[in-house]
């Protein structure tokens, strides 16, 4: 734990720092508990005649990596500090969808530390494996806290994952508007098991420079990337093997964003989101299928 009262400060020595493997069990109750919470109908996120159980919303990795997201935080950031901490970048492989019979080990390693224009950026690379070590997903996951500041910037020699370009347009294939409730963060919360009270704790985000609790980085994403498979892949959440984005922009509640396809090349599918005002949410969206 860092302890430094008169400056927040993170110092990039942090790079490095690792955790793991911490276990979790999976089950039906949980992945038809983070799909509801999403608002997805089709029926086979909640299928538990099926074979392998309820089909997992591509974006439920983030849900059995959160355990090792915290555990790597309290080893590197000082605990209020996390509070304020932002999911900026997200970018996953996934090499099979989990299944409710999952128990996964997920390790994790802060693999770069840098200033941002808000904070400070810290990337975790988790690397999830299936009881038989046979690779799950692999994440890299950037949050920036918000007002704290680093001595540097540091990166660690590890094995990249490179980041598909989304295919260039100018154009905008489809769009779609996303509703997001007044409480929505709160169910999304409870659902997914990930509790970070910058999302439903109006002081915890004052203190962060907020005007009000903002809807998960995680939610957004995967509230946008359900559009993407509805419109683009037949509804077939099973075809997505990759997703990358940027979180440009804050999504308050109750509001309405619109994801947006953009160019399509073969495997890939580019998407972004706007807000209201036609602001940028989530930039260089891309899924490949």
């Amino acid at each position: 734990m860092i302890e430094r009262d008169e400056v927040r400060t993170i110092p990039a020595s942090v790079a490095g720092t690792e955790v793991g493997a911490l276990s979790t069990s999976l089950d039906a109750r949980w992945m038809m508990a983070y799909s509801a919470a999403l608002g997805v109908e089709d029926p086979r996120y909640y299928d538990t005649l099926a074979k392998d159980g309820p089909i997992a919303h591509p974006l439920f990795s983030v849900c059995y990596e959160w355990p090792a997201v915290l555990a790597l935080r309290a080893k590197a950031v000082r605990e209020s500090w996390a509070l304020l901490g932002v999911h900026s970048t997200h970018h996953v492989i996934i090499h099979r969808l989990p299944s409710a019979a999952d128990r996964l080990l997920t390790r994790a390693q802060i693999i770069e530390v840098r200033p941002s224009r808000a904070g400070t950026l810290v990337v975790a690379r988790l690397s999830t494996v299936d009881r038989n070590g046979r690779p799950v997903t692999t994440t890299d996951y950037g949050s920036v806290y918000r007002g704290v500041v680093t001595e540097g910037e540091a990166r660690v020699q590890t094995e990249s994952l490179v980041r598909p370009s989304p295919p260039p347009s100018t154009e905008v294939r489809w769009s779609a508007p996303v509703p997001v409730g007044p409480r929505v963060s709160h169910v999304y919360s409870e659902c997914a098991r990930i509790w970070n009270p910058i999302h439903t704790d109006i002081a915890v985000a004052r203190s962060a420079g907020l005007a009000a609790p903002i809807l998960h980085g995680s939610a957004t994403l995967a509230l946008a990337v359900s559009r993407v498979i509805e419109q683009d892949l037949d509804g077939d959440p099973a075809r997505v093997r990759e997703i990358a984005v940027r979180f440009t922009g804050l999504v308050f509640m109750p509001s309405t964003f619109t994801v947006r396809g953009r160019g399509r090349v073969r495997d890939l599918l580019a998407f972004d989101a706007v807000d209201e005002r036609g602001e940028s949410v989530l930039t260089d969206g891309v899924l490949r299928a």
